[in-house]
């Protein structure tokens, strides 16, 4: 699709590739090493990816952790994907994050993407916290 930012490939340094899918920095990091991977057919979200697809994407994942780790040496990673304007997504080109973590890139990183509606800890209460 023409005037999709990731199908136009432009000023994007690809970090890993295959058949299907392919890997590079995110242009707005939230941390060192920020990396998304994308299928090469353009498709809106994560349910419109094909099985084989999805296995490709996840290929190059393992291959963009190994590279980050030797390049940054990171501590964790959150991996994960937007699907749909009410999730945050405003590129409408499926792709996973890859987020290198780092001891201290936030005061307390407990619960991860648990947190990404900040002023929710769980619907089911603070005793759903001792399951996860």
């Amino acid at each position: 699709m023409q005037d999709c930012v990731f199908c136009r490939q432009e000023n994007i340094t690809i970090i890993a590739e295959n058949e299907l899918a392919l890997a590079f920095y995110d242009g707005c990091p939230i941390n060192e090493g920020h990396t998304l991977v994308i299928p090469r057919r353009h498709v809106e979200t994560y349910f419109e990816a094909t099985p084989e697809e999805h296995a490709a994407m996840i290929g190059l994942v393992y291959k963009v952790k190994d590279y980050l780790q030797k390049k940054f040496n990171p501590d964790g990673y959150n991996i994960g994907s937007n699907v749909g304007s009410a999730a945050g997504q405003t590129v409408f080109h499926f792709h996973l994050h890859v987020i290198p973590r780092y001891r201290g890139d936030v005061a307390d990183p407990k619960g991860g993407i648990r947190k990404v509606i900040s002023h929710r800890k769980s619907i089911h209460g603070p005793s759903c916290g001792k399951n996860h």
